[in-house]
């Protein structure tokens, strides 16, 4: 008998509809993907909407208020929670690793056999400009040069007394652990749960569809979906906001040295914010295909020449050195790295707070925003094609980044130069004043953070949107200018409530703001399995190796060596396919997915 397309194939009757059988791949018809402008929640998002407003007004009115605020929850948050970030964000690596690698890996976020929507190198390009670009610019040298530098309250613990070159070790692999695989993980956590559930299940694009497998549809269209959905567009309010003012703080400083106007203040600041946020708000309402991923192509190029600039005028040879050593330092430190919690002092507790703890909080803060513009853009990837993609190529980029500039910048800082003085933003100029072309280069670097701070800012505009419109995937231009607008306002704010170290202002509210959605991703892993474990491919593959196996053995018991194997209807079964409680039992049992209560009402 000819195998049916999976559309075509009679499937299982319930009352007046269809059951498709759960080992079929369902066409989801106009319900594939929700797209087009659907009309705004108001509830989610006139209370989102609220909120933002009157967080820019306090921080503008009551600067000092929101200050200590902020202040006071950081330090709750650091003293109670820094034992489950340094859990969670370990976890998340070991999850993804061994979903890529397991029987989950083969499945497609998409229909049995869809096409990727984007080129490879398109992919990669957006996937890493969104989640990382700002930070590697403005962290590229200052993070590695100041653990080398051995500086007080930047010491890593447990490297005291160490030698320039221990030190240089220690310095890159504690680097590389806070920039490669975990935060990839966080981020991969968040997208590969969201592509599957809209483009393998033909959920809407918004976080509480994630949790229909725990909670149920009804729950996730009610009053606690909508709640989930609001923590998202806060998360990704804050943690773009943030990635924003740094942006912002690194190109006030190119602007200092390159026209020798001397410092400028957050007035200043915010004039950039405000030019830059016009400019990311004009790029989202073009869409991804348009705005987001032609500047993505143009900074990956434009990252790529400044890269091969700093390495052929640097210290090249030192560089050839660094990678294997730094590779092979992340390593054998990793079990130590991963391992520091407070328990081992005071002193230690005070680092974890102002590096890893912080890191794994401000990467949970960038997930609502990274997670589902990464889900957006990779229809059509497989599981395994999924992880491979988002953890391992942009953590290889970053080994490459880190030891280019941060490898340079230790280099010369051993050499006698210095490199590490100034402000953190201070650093990167100060590594390019040693090479030939430096007022070139240190344009090159501002225009560089300009579009990494354009292509971030307009893809957190798209996720915010779209979660304020019931989760379609083209949101109304109105929401989008709207989000951008507040994202830039919150920067100016968060800046602004720093006063002189506005680097401090960012970071504390980012991290406060991240808390809940530390408990939002350990059910998103749960979810997930769930959902894995009743894919069609999941099903077909078990029945699969059941089959042939039996029909192998009836075979060779029967027949030998000659015989073929053939599918035909079960002469045993009574009623066929269509009718029988047995097959609607089979249905059920193998989906083991949500059911639609028919007293189900939808979000209105």
């Amino acid at each position: 008998m000819a195998a049916e397309e999976p559309t075509e194939h009679r499937g299982i009757r319930r009352g007046p509809r269809r059951i498709p059988h759960p080992a079929l791949d369902q066409a989801l018809g106009d319900n594939e993907v929700v797209t087009g402008d659907r009309p705004i929640d108001k509830v989610v998002f006139g209370v989102t909407a609220s909120i933002a407003i009157g967080f820019v007004i306090w921080g503008f009115v009551s600067t000092s208020t929101l200050a200590s605020v902020a202040d006071e929850a950081l330090n709750g948050t650091m003293k109670y929670l820094g034992w489950l970030f340094v859990l969670t964000a370990s976890g998340f690596v070991v999850f993804t690793i061994w979903l890529a690698l397991g029987k989950y890996g083969s499945i497609p976020l998409g229909r049995d056999g869809e096409e990727p929507e984007f080129r490879t190198s398109s992919w990669i390009a957006m996937m890493f400009s969104a989640g990382m670009g700002i930070g590697l610019m403005f962290f590229g040298v200052s993070e590695p040069l100041t653990f080398f530098a051995d500086d007080g309250d930047a010491q890593i613990p447990g490297t005291e007394g160490f030698s320039p070159a221990e030190r240089s070790e220690v310095a890159l692999a504690q680097t590389l652990f806070h920039w490669t695989l975990h935060p990839w993980a966080i981020y991969a956590v968040v997208g590969l749960t969201l592509a599957y559930g809209i483009f393998r299940k033909g959920r809407s694009q918004l976080f509480s569809s994630a949790f229909i497998p725990l909670i149920g549809a009804r729950r996730a269209e009610g009053a606690l979906g909508r709640v989930i959905d609001m923590l998202a567009i806060f998360a990704t309010l804050f943690g773009s906001a943030a990635s924003l003012g740094l942006g912002a703080l690194q190109i006030s400083r190119g602007l200092e040295i390159v026209s020798g106007i001397g410092e400028v203040g957050n007035g200043v600041l915010v004039a950039i914010i405000t030019v830059l946020t016009i400019c990311f708000i004009l790029s989202a309402v073009s869409g991804i295909d348009r705005g987001i991923q032609m500047l993505s192509n143009i900074n990956m190029v434009l990252a790529l020449i400044l890269a091969v600039f700093v390495f052929v005028v640097g210290p090249t040879m030192f560089i050839f050195n660094v990678l294997p050593e730094a590779i092979a330092s992340y390593v054998d430190q990793l079990p130590t790295m991963a391992g520091r919690t407070d328990a081992q002092g005071t002193d230690v507790a005070s680092w974890l707070s102002s590096y890893t703890v912080f890191y794994w909080a401000w990467w949970i803060s960038w997930t609502p925003f990274v997670g589902m513009f990464i889900a957006r853009i990779s229809r059509g990837r497989t599981v395994r094609q999924f992880v491979t993609g988002v953890l391992l190529v942009p953590s290889l980029v970053s080994l490459v980044w880190f030891a280019i500039f941060g490898g340079s910048a230790i280099n010369l800082q051993a050499a006698g130069e210095q490199i590490y003085q100034g402000a953190t933003e201070d650093q990167l100029f100060n590594l390019l004043d040693q090479f030939p072309w430096a007022t070139v280069t240190s344009i090159l670097v501002m225009v560089l953070v300009a579009i990494f701070f354009v292509s971030g800012a307009d893809a957190a505009s798209l996720v915010m949107g779209s979660l304020s419109q019931r989760g379609t995937t083209e949101p109304g231009r109105a929401t989008v200018i709207f989000w951008g607008a507040a994202t830039g306002a919150v920067a100016a704010v968060m800046l602004w409530v720093g006063g002189e170290d506005a680097l401090t202002g960012l970071q504390n509210i980012t991290i406060v703001a991240s808390v809940p959605f530390v408990f939002v991703m350990i059910a998103l892993c749960v979810s997930l399995v769930r959902d894995l474990m009743s894919d069609p491919l999941i099903i077909r593959t078990h029945y699969a190796r059941q089959a042939i196996n039996d029909a192998v053995v009836a075979g060779v018991t029967e027949h030998g060596d000659d015989f073929v194997i053939s599918v035909e209807a079960d002469p045993d079964a009574e009623g066929g396919t269509d009718d029988t409680a047995a097959q609607e039992d089979l249905a059920k049992a193998a989906a083991d997915v949500e059911t639609i209560d028919p007293d189900d009402e939808p979000r209105s």
